[in-house]
């Protein structure tokens, strides 16, 4: 587990940028964190950092936004809606996981904790104060 501080949404993103040096194709990335924690600057950065130019935002209402760069896809998950296996089976979730140049970004990714792949990275931000987060990274397949 590596562990983070940040004092800023800027820093924040700039955490992400680095961490996203190291993804590959076929990761998947399960964000856990209370409401405004900052998962969705996490993913700017994480955007950032793969070469995606586009402005990043929740998919809150959408449940995936798709971003393109440098041969890769991040899909942006919002599970903050899904509450049960059918729910998840119509957001065509499983379909993703077959992407061969995808990497998924799970908010909320608790509500789907049961189908996440072994190899799952997870990202548990959470407030320290008003702009300060602390943010743990497990790495493929360890224990949150």
């Amino acid at each position: 587990m590596k562990l983070y501080h940040s004092h800023s949404t800027k820093e924040t993103e700039q955490i992400a940028a680095d961490f996203a040096e190291n993804l590959r194709a076929g990761d998947v990335i399960a964000y856990t964190g209370d409401l405004g924690a900052g998962k969705t600057a996490f993913t700017r950065g994480l955007a950032k950092g793969l070469g995606i130019t586009e402005e990043v935002s929740s998919p809150t209402f959408a449940l995936v936004h798709e971003y393109r760069g440098n041969g890769l896809v991040l899909y942006h998950f919002d599970m903050y809606r899904i509450s049960g296996f059918d729910d998840l089976y119509s957001t065509g979730f499983f379909d993703y996981l077959d992407e061969p140049d995808a990497i998924l970004a799970i908010e909320w990714s608790e509500n789907i904790d049961g189908v996440l792949p072994p190899e799952t990275i997870t990202v548990s931000i959470s407030s320290t104060g008003e702009n300060d987060r602390k943010i743990q990274i497990f790495d493929r397949g360890e224990s949150a």
